[in-house]
C-alpha cells in the first residue's frame, strides 16, 4: 500500500503579518524545506500541497524526484485535507499529513510514523509533555499545576488509511464538528491514534521569532 503526503498549506499567516512560508531559512522558503523533508522519505511515493498558485510557486527549486501535486484549500483544515485526499482517486492509501509550517521534520521520523500506522491504523508525531504546566485564570495568573504524566503535545505527520480518513470527515459534517488535526477527527469516531516520539525539535513556525529559531536548529 502506497502513501502519499498531503501538506496543508493554505493558512493567512494572520499571526505573523506576513507569509511566514515564503519566509527564507538559510536561503530556502520554508514551504520549500518542508516538502524536501518528504521527497526525501522512503515510503512517501507522492506529495500534494495544499495551498493557493503563488504559495505553490515557492517550491520552483524543490528537487521533485516525486510526483507534486496542488489543490486549493478549503475554509476549514479538514476541508483542506479533503481536498487533497480527493486528489487521491477511490484507492485505499496511506496518507501522512502535515503541517507545511514544520519545515524541521526529518524524513526519518516520517517514515517512523507510516510504519507505525500500517500497524496500528493511525499513528501520529508528538512530544511527551516536560515542562511543568499550570493551569490559569481569566486575568492571566497561574493557579494550580496540571499533572503532566500521560500529557503529549501534537506534531505532524499524522498518517491514517485515507478510507478511515474519509469516513471520519463524514461523521464530523454529519455532527457538524469542527476539529484542528487529524487525530481529533478520528478520535471523534472512537479510534484511537498511536504516539511516535518526536526525537528531533518540529516546531511550528507560528510567530516571527520561529523563524530564527528554525535556523539555529536546523545549524545545529
Amino acid at each position: 500500500m502506497g502513501c502519499a503526503a498531503i501538506i496543508v498549506a493554505s493558512g493567512s499567516s494572520r499571526r505573523m503579518g506576513f507569509d511566514k512560508l515564503a519566509a527564507g531559512i538559510r536561503g530556502t522558503p520554508v514551504l520549500a524545506h518542508t516538502v524536501n523533508a518528504f521527497m526525501a522519505a522512503k515510503e512517501i511515493t507522492r506529495v500534494i500541497v495544499v495551498c493557493p498558485e503563488e504559495r505553490f510557486r515557492l517550491l520552483h527549486d524543490v528537487d521533485a524526484i516525486k510526483p507534486l501535486d496542488r489543490v486549493d484549500g478549503g475554509a476549514q483544515r479538514q476541508d483542506s485535507v479533503a481536498n487533497g485526499i480527493s486528489l487521491l482517486g477511490p484507492e485505499d492509501l496511506i496518507v501522512a499529513v502535515h503541517d507545511g509550517a514544520r519545515p524541521l521534520v526529518r524524513p526519518e521520523s516520517i517514515d517512523e510514523c507510516i510504519a507505525a500506522a500500517r500497524q496500528f491504523g493511525a499513528a501520529t508525531l508528538a512530544r511527551a509533555l516536560t515542562d511543568t504546566i499550570k493551569k490559569a485564570d481569566s486575568e492571566g495568573f497561574a493557579r494550580y499545576s496540571v499533572d503532566r504524566s500521560g500529557l503529549w503535545a501534537m506534531e505532524t505527520p499524522q498518517v491514517f488509511r485515507t478510507s478511515l480518513l474519509r469516513r471520519a470527515y463524514v461523521a464530523l459534517a454529519e455532527k457538524q464538528l469542527t476539529v484542528t488535526d487529524e487525530v481529533s477527527a478520528v478520535e471523534a469516531m472512537g479510534i484511537s491514534t498511536k504516539l511516535v516520539t518526536s526525537p528531533f525539535p518540529n516546531p511550528k513556525v507560528t510567530v516571527p521569532a520561529d523563524i530564527h529559531l528554525a535556523a539555529a536548529l536546523m545549524m545545529s
